[in-house]
């Protein structure tokens, strides 16, 4: 049986990628990446605009750590009044929240206790 067209095509532009050697196709699919992922050069990150909280620049060490250590109190008996309310999975991760926020909270009281113990100010009452 004879076919009206040859198999495979008989002219040369069967595919307009054997003519290029891969380097330059790779080059070509980075630039594309690049051009449509990376950031430009010349543009800085975006920043958030409009805080809902800040913290004042003036506030000393002590103060945050200490509104820090009473706000982890709060989260430990938030997530421990939970953990009676509901059961199963539920109370389980209320309880590690409860558990992982007093952790914490033990942590920030010791740095509280590094900052009394190397202010000298402190131990002669003038603070």
């Amino acid at each position: 049986m004879i076919k009206p067209t040859p198999n495979p095509p008989e002219h040369e532009d069967t595919s307009p990628y054997e003519s290029l050697d891969s380097k330059k196709l790779h080059e070509a699919a980075e630039r594309a990446l690049n051009h449509h992922f990376a950031p430009p050069p010349s543009e800085k990150p975006k920043q958030r605009k409009g805080n809902l909280f800040t913290v004042s620049p003036d506030i000393d060490t002590e103060a945050l750590l200490a509104n820090a250590s009473e706000d982890l109190l709060s989260i430990s008996a938030i997530a421990a009044n939970l953990a009676d309310d509901v059961e199963g999975t539920p109370r389980s991760v209320a309880l590690a929240i409860s558990r992982m926020s007093d952790g914490v909270r033990l942590l920030v009281e010791r740095a509280l206790d590094h900052i009394d113990s190397s202010n000298p100010a402190v131990h002669r009452g003038k603070v």
